[in-house]
């Protein structure tokens, strides 16, 4: 039960004009110091970021650099605000992953599948994205500094304000899935 200290207001002197000051008492509420500290103690809202790899898991906000998930299932996960940095993802199925704003930077991704998944202002600086599937990807914003993307299909993937800066794309085939691009072809197919 919250009580309140009577009375609120207590006169201390008379200002200019007759105008009355006034302090005012403190409220007491004993519980609200423990809430506010249970509050800022439990930081935000964090995915189970110990759960098994499987289809549609939830792993939001989650440091988990050098993981290695090759071969693992995926589909469907939400993986966004984490950090995978220096992971293994090879052969890993990752479409339809939700992994918006996630650290992939130096990880490497070889011949994972991220058909339809949404990459949006994610980091793959330097990572290796050799011969991934990258089929309806949606990568605005996406870094891919000096990423190698060899042989990556990135059939109807969107690139608006893409950052391919150094990447590799030699034998990729390009955004139109007709197109294959050159060996020599560095940050943008020739």
């Amino acid at each position: 039960m919250l009580a309140a200290s009577a009375p609120l207001r207590k006169p201390i002197a008379v200002g200019p004009a007759g105008g009355r000051l006034y302090i005012l008492r403190v409220i007491k509420f004993p519980q609200i110091p423990l809430l506010l500290g249970a509050l800022l103690l439990a930081g935000p809202a964090l995915g189970a970021c110990a759960d098994s790899p499987a289809p549609g898991v939830e792993w939001r906000r989650c440091l988990l650099d050098g993981v290695d998930l090759s071969g693992r299932d995926l589909t469907g996960a939400t993986l966004r605000d984490s950090s995978f940095a220096r992971g293994r993802f090879v052969e890993t199925k990752l479409s339809g992953v939700d992994a918006s704003d996630t650290r992939f930077s130096f990880a490497d991704l070889s011949r994972a599948d991220l058909t339809g998944a949404t990459l949006r202002s994610v980091d793959f600086t330097r990572a290796v994205l050799a011969g991934a599937t990258l089929n309806g990807a949606d990568l605005r914003r996406a870094t891919l500094f000096r990423a190698d993307l060899r042989g990556a299909d990135l059939t109807g993937a969107e690139l608006a304000g893409t950052n391919l800066s150094g990447a590799q794309l030699g034998g990729a085939r390009w955004l139109d899935g007709q197109r294959i691009c050159s060996a020599a072809s560095i940050g943008s197919c020739q």
